[in-house]
């Protein structure tokens, strides 16, 4: 088997792969009792996802990738302070629902890390580069989030977020995926069969993330019951999101100087969101089903098809612009 050609084979395809997986599981949780269980399976399917994305970030890339200053200014700063901007602007035009509020919350003020890095390599940007800079938004966004919700949500946060989840989420799904994929690396430097399987590794994020993509849905999918109303009553500010948030990513690059490919990683950056990770956090709020889950699935759902013009559009930008 040519593991690079079948792994370009599944990035190229991964958008239908995952939309797939969505649709064999919504058939699967109206045919199939008791997919419900299928929940204590979302933890270690996500740490599976993170540490195969991880392991494909070389150790001397990641200290390069840390030089790259003005870059990851960039990154920051789009994520992190102008996506906030947008996202609390956005957040006004719904109903006053904490929980619906909280979920929209959760899931744009947290960039992606995962199939990102696959998009935006389809869509012309330096995604090294981004794979490189994943574990610094990862920690970063855990971070933040906290003091983000208490800003938008009030007095609300206090009642709805709990600090725990977080600090669980921190340690076995960012901690320990990184840790793992770094033993991985310095083994595979010192033995060519675990090298072997290290290339062997790439072929994986995507089917992973498909897997996650399915647990996710199944499990969630037969408690939603009525929370389908929320869900529709979100899709226009995922919308507005999608529309907006890359073109501000592209602005602040452009005011960054970047050269035009690490300008579209800002861009993918600012566009995806990290849904499948910050679904744990949303299930440990109390009362959170149905509403939290069905207002982040419908974000994954809006975001996939956004990708599907992401790779077409933002390919085109800064092809005679500027660079550094």
């Amino acid at each position: 088997m040519n593991v690079h050609l079948s792994r370009e084979t599944l990035e190229n395809r991964q958008i239908f792969i995952y939309f797939g997986a969505v649709a064999v599981a919504v058939a699967a949780a109206y045919v199939v009792p008791g997919t419900t269980a299928l929940e204590i399976v979302v933890n270690p399917a996500l740490a599976l996802m993170l540490y195969l994305t991880f392991v494909q970030v070389p150790l001397p890339e990641l200290k390069q990738a840390f030089g790259q200053v003005r870059f990851l200014g960039a990154l920051l700063v789009a994520n992190f302070l102008v996506v906030p901007l947008l996202v609390g602007a956005l957040v006004q035009l719904l109903p006053v629902d904490p929980l619906l509020r909280l979920g929209v919350l959760l899931v744009l003020l947290t960039p992606c890390i995962d199939y990102v890095v696959t998009f935006s390599h389809l869509g012309g940007a330096d995604a090294r580069l981004l794979l490189a800079a994943t574990p610094m938004l990862l920690v970063a966004q855990m971070l933040l989030l906290p003091g983000y919700l208490a800003m938008l949500l009030g007095e609300d946060a206090g009642r709805l977020v709990i600090i725990s989840p977080f600090v669980h989420a921190f340690a076995w799904l960012i901690v320990a995926p990184l840790v793992l994929a770094a033993l991985t690396q310095f083994w595979a430097a010192r033995s060519s069969i675990v090298s072997r399987v290290l290339v062997t590794l790439g072929v994986l994020p995507v089917p992973a993330t498909a897997l996650v993509l399915f647990v996710v849905v199944a499990a969630v999918l037969p408690q939603l019951g009525p929370a389908a109303g929320s869900a529709w009553t979100v899709v226009p500010i995922y919308v507005a999101f999608a529309v907006i948030s890359p073109a501000l990513g592209w602005m602040v690059a452009r005011s960054f100087r970047l050269e035009a490919a690490a300008g579209r990683s800002v861009a993918f950056s600012t566009g995806t969101r990290n849904s499948l990770v910050v679904l744990p956090l949303a299930l440990a709020v109390p009362g959170a089903l149905p509403v939290l889950p069905a207002v982040i699935i419908a974000q994954t759902l809006v975001e996939l098809l956004s990708e599907l013009v992401y790779v077409r559009l933002i390919a085109r930008l800064g092809r005679n612009s500027f660079r550094a």
